[in-house]
């Protein structure tokens, strides 16, 4: 496994709390993608939205990347009293991301079935039987 890194959903100010996280820690973001990003025939984005941010990723330290997303209007505000992260496990292989997959989710319920993603990786996710929120992702372009 190359690395789990925690992963923040936000209701709209992803950008401004990563943008303070940057001048604590440093460092630059690895990629910003925004919904409009993402934006086609089989994935409206609706004009209020488009900015938002469908990605973001900053380093931390040698092998941790601190990662998120604004969470779409359409699914809801997120609650501020709940339990706001997604573990992230960034998997050496499509095989590896297949088996934590198969083998976390098991009993419990998968959000978005594991697969080729818009954004060039291998990803799905899911709560498992706990209520443990993750997403499982190869991505081969990453060279860490």
């Amino acid at each position: 496994m190359r690395a789990i890194n925690p992963w923040i959903n936000f209701n709209g100010n992803a950008e401004e709390a990563f943008n303070f996280y940057r001048s604590v820690f440093g460092g630059e973001f690895t990629k910003i993608i925004r919904f409009k990003d993402l934006s086609g025939p089989d994935f409206q984005v609706a004009n209020d939205e488009a900015n938002k941010i469908m990605y973001i990723g900053l380093p931390l330290g040698k092998n941790n990347v601190l990662i998120a997303n604004d969470v779409p209007g359409v699914l809801g505000p997120v609650s501020e009293n709940e339990n706001r992260s997604k573990i992230y496990v960034n998997a050496e292989s499509r095989e590896e991301a297949e088996k934590i997959f198969n083998g976390l989710s098991g009993g419990g319920e998968v959000e978005g079935p594991i697969g080729e993603s818009p954004w060039g990786t291998y990803a799905g996710m899911f709560r498992d039987k706990y209520g443990i929120e993750w997403i499982i992702e190869f991505d081969p372009d990453y060279n860490r």
